[in-house]
């Protein structure tokens, strides 16, 4: 199996929504993001899976000395093989692939955020910059792109949130601010046992607000000269947007209940949004 080959199985293996904003890219664009999308894979199954925080660690480690050796020695791991060309036609900055690892550093010292302000930070990390390097790869050519890239990045990982609630709660991680849960009366045990309730659901109709501004404020700030590069984005926030939707208008128990889209659906909100983006 080459690298490249390495990095698809990854990226379709994983069911990941982001997979089907990749299939539309001429085949340069599309290995490249592919091996950044294996990348983020590779750090984050990390945290997710092993449950020794020393040797997740000691992992996450081995990954940022993988990263030094792909910009100034020898990668060995087919992912960062297969990340050697891109980072080179790209210009991809070092300095973001270690700030991911920095960003999966965070879910093994920390499982509560007490404001939004420090959420940001752990956002920005792990999606972020992901936004940014991103940007790059399908093709930017203005400043304002970034600011788009940044917003974009924030509102997937809010989304995130918001759709994982029950499924990081069993991990004994609460990413919704813990100001916002007292603000709305709602008890952090009751997230963790899978209680919910109407203040609950006012808590996280509020999320759903947030995320959405994000999604506008990235929508505001692309320019119209890079719109056309950067519909990998538009699309996967088509897909994002339409799983916020079902999770308020169908009012899924986001406790109990991970929200979940057919890839049949993924596939035809792709397309059309690819077309008409």
């Amino acid at each position: 199996m080459t690298p490249e080959e390495y990095c698809q199985s990854k990226a379709a293996q994983s069911g990941s929504s982001f997979y089907y904003s990749f299939l539309f890219l001429p085949q340069e664009r599309r290995r490249a993001i592919t091996a950044l999308y294996a990348f983020c894979r590779e750090v984050d199954d990390i945290v997710d899976e092993i449950k020794d925080t020393d040797v997740a660690r000691t992992k996450l480690a081995w990954w940022s000395n993988e990263v030094s050796e792909l910009f100034h020695g020898s990668p060995q791991h087919p992912v960062t093989r297969a990340l050697a060309p891109a980072v080179k036609t790209f210009d991809l900055p070092e300095s973001r692939f270690h700030d991911v690892i920095a960003g999966m550093e965070m879910d093994l010292s920390r499982n509560r955020y007490n404001n939004f302000q420090e959420l940001t930070v752990y956002c920005h990390r792990v999606a972020g910059v992901v936004g940014l390097m991103a940007a790059e790869i399908f093709g930017r050519t203005q400043e304002g792109t970034l600011e788009y890239a940044e917003n974009l990045g924030t509102a997937f990982q809010l989304t995130n949130i918001i759709r994982d609630v029950g499924e990081d709660a069993r991990r004994d991680r609460i990413y919704i601010p813990l100001h916002e849960l007292e603000r709305f009366g709602v008890d952090a045990r009751d997230i963790l046992h899978g209680r919910t309730s109407d203040r609950f659901r006012d808590l996280i109709g509020y999320q759903i607000a947030r995320a959405r501004n994000f999604y506008t404020r990235a929508f505001a700030a692309l320019p119209n000269a890079d719109r056309r590069a950067q519909r990998p984005g538009l699309v996967m926030a088509a897909i994002y947007q339409s799983l916020l939707n079902d999770i308020e208008t169908r009012h899924t128990d986001v406790l109990t209940t991970r929200a979940r889209m057919t890839p049949i659906r993924k596939l035809w909100i792709a397309w059309r949004t690819w077309l008409t983006a």
